[in-house]
């Protein structure tokens, strides 16, 4: 009896942490009901997890990767406590047509910023990130403002923004729906690329990447060039990673280590504004 007690208290005790870490909303629509529009996949959506008995949180905004044409979505590897992390997913290419997927990251962001307070957080705090062509999504919602406009929002509502091993020139097939011609190594700038919006008024960013040895060519050298321009623009508050061993793939792992300590320096200047 005394045995069937113990375990029914640890079996109790298993529930609730698992409670407390258990995703509490899942599949979440961020176009409003009258909104029409293709999806008969059900991408349109977001899951989230929420840190356990805590008000005013910061959040972290996470698109997937797969080159614009696959993935689904996950949530980032972040060790750090008291960070609500939402998974938003979007439409791909050829189901749909450019620049549709970076419209619905516009509307995952702007659905988040709005809503988040109702699940506690800080709606000054919601942060965007992505690993390669999430982290491409990111930062065109976070670089040019014409994405969130339709929502009465700008990326100054963004509190900054995290793209792990992404694209920063047009991204390759985004040149490929466009018919640019060249070799998709090639850079090229117009306004699918992020760097073509650089400007001082932009986040906080904090730039990731691989080891330049192993990860995908070019793509260290781009970030790096998005640092300088914005270095020199005075933008006051950029920060580039380029974490040594690890490639295109492994990459994340090893951003787990730095962006919680981005995000917490950030929301502490946020506070004392």
């Amino acid at each position: 009896m005394k045995f069937l007690k113990t375990l029914l208290i640890l079996q109790a005790c298993f529930v609730t942490a698992y409670a407390k870490e258990a995703a509490p909303a899942a599949s979440i629509p961020y176009y409003p009901a009258e909104t029409k529009q293709e999806d008969p996949e059900h991408r349109c959506a977001l899951d989230m997890r929420l840190p356990a008995d805590k008000e005013g949180f910061a959040t972290l905004i996470w698109f997937h990767g797969g080159g614009l044409t696959g993935g689904k979505r996950d949530f980032p590897q972040f060790p750090g406590d008291g960070v609500a992390l939402v998974s938003a997913g979007y439409r791909l290419s050829p189901q749909v047509p450019c620049p549709v997927f970076i419209e619905d990251a516009a509307a995952a962001v702007a659905w988040t910023i709005k809503n988040i307070g109702k699940y506690g957080g800080d709606p000054k705090k919601v942060f965007v990130g992505g690993h390669s062509a999430g982290g491409y999504l990111a930062l065109m919602v976070g670089m040019d403002a014409k994405w969130l406009k339709p929502y009465g929002l700008a990326p100054g509502d963004i509190a900054g923004l995290l793209p792990v091993s992404a694209q920063v020139t047009t991204h390759f097939h985004v040149k490929e729906l466009e018919k640019i011609p060249g070799p998709s190594l090639v850079p090229y700038i117009d306004d699918f690329a992020p760097l073509r919006f650089s400007s001082k008024d932009l986040p906080p960013i904090c730039l990731i990447t691989g080891d330049r040895r192993i990860e995908w060519p070019c793509r260290v050298e781009e970030n790096e060039l998005l640092f300088a321009t914005l270095k020199k623009l005075e933008h006051p508050d950029v920060e580039f990673h380029e974490i040594k061993d690890l490639d295109h793939g492994t990459v994340p792992r090893g951003a787990a280590g730095v962006m919680p300590g981005f995000i917490e320096r950030v929301s502490k200047a946020l506070d004392a504004r």
